[in-house]
């Protein structure tokens, strides 16, 4: 199960497959304009999606770090209505 903050940080990361977004961009959308600047917070999260969402998450194949820069989905998303 993921937490409500999880599932958003999935989202905003499915959403731009393919895209890098940068952990400022991540931290705001996410947790709101103040959070900026925490990139260590969401190296947190991200380490606990990896947990959840990845066969291997030390060899992750879905959500990629980006050294510096931030992190990006890598995967086929297919968008259904539920």
């Amino acid at each position: 199960r993921l937490t409500p903050t999880e599932f958003e940080l999935l989202r905003q990361l499915m959403l731009y497959a393919g895209k890098v977004l940068t952990h400022r961009s991540l931290l705001r959308t996410v947790w709101g304009p103040e959070y900026g600047e925490e990139a260590d917070y969401l190296r947190v999260y991200v380490r606990q999606l990896r947990l959840k969402v990845e066969k291997e998450p030390s060899h992750p194949r879905y959500i990629i770090t980006e050294p510096g820069i931030g992190y990006v989905f890598r995967g086929n998303v297919v968008a259904q209505n539920v």
